[in-house]
């Protein structure tokens, strides 16, 4: 799942940008008093950044930062790996149709998150890519930061319906593409890291920073294991469970 604009402090370059210290949701942290984000905490979101009201997650968890402008958002890795290939929100759109068996409704988050959660519920296997937009094209861009802070807190609580429902055979990717800072005097996206949370059946507590790409090839190993073509980037599921 893609969080859009939900990023994670600027990448080394930004000042070239004029995104120097910018950090997404360090500053909405900042800006809220604190985020309330319970299950996104247990996942690791405050291991990865210093966040206010977001404290280092206590349990095994697999977090980090990646380089998000780069080759990174890949619809072909559940084709490569033999399963049905599902988009929600504007995924379909982004590729073309290309590697997406199916396309599935998701202009609003709330669309978007109902769609997924009733993927989850009645696919016997498969690969669910969802993009959720609003944290970028509503209240990113606006500089929202109450409707921002809203809106995560509505995601936390999908992904918390989610990992109940997830068997031992699933993975959970979250990440995000840039940033769109409420602080920065300009209401453009942000050059920022974006955040790595990833649960799955044989992960421990690591630190995982890399490429966007990363979640590409991970996603396939998971789904295909060793057996298939590796794409660009480093899997955090081969140096975690050797599948």
């Amino acid at each position: 799942m893609v969080l859009d604009a939900c990023g994670v402090g600027g990448l080394p370059d930004g000042a070239e940008y004029g995104d120097a210290g910018t950090n997404t949701l360090g500053h909405l942290a900042r800006e809220v008093d604190g985020l309330e984000l319970p299950t996104l905490g247990r996942l690791g979101l405050g291991s990865i950044v210093e966040l206010d009201g977001v404290p280092p997650a206590e349990t095994p968890v697999l977090h980090g930062r990646l380089r998000a402008l780069g080759p990174g958002k890949d619809s072909t890795a559940g084709q490569d790996a033999g399963v049905e290939v599902h988009a929600v929100g504007k995924v379909g759109q982004l590729f073309a149709g290309v590697g997406i068996d199916l396309q599935h409704p998701g202009a609003t988050n709330e669309r978007a998150l109902a769609e997924t959660t009733e993927l989850i519920r009645s696919l016997p296997a498969g690969f669910v890519f969802t993009n959720l937009v609003e944290t970028d094209q509503v209240y990113g861009h606006r500089h929202d930061v109450v409707g921002f802070h809203r809106a995560l807190r509505e995601i936390d609580a999908a992904v918390a319906e989610w990992t109940a429902l997830l068997s031992p055979e699933d993975m959970l990717v979250l990440t995000a593409d840039h940033g769109c800072d409420p602080t920065s005097p300009r209401t453009d996206h942000t050059r920022e890291f974006a955040p790595l949370l990833a649960s799955f059946h044989g992960h421990r507590s690591r630190r995982h920073d890399g490429s966007l790409a990363d979640v590409g090839a991970s996603v396939l190993a998971w789904l295909a294991g060793r057996r298939a073509a590796q794409l660009p980037g480093e899997s955090f599921v081969w140096a975690e469970v050797g599948r």
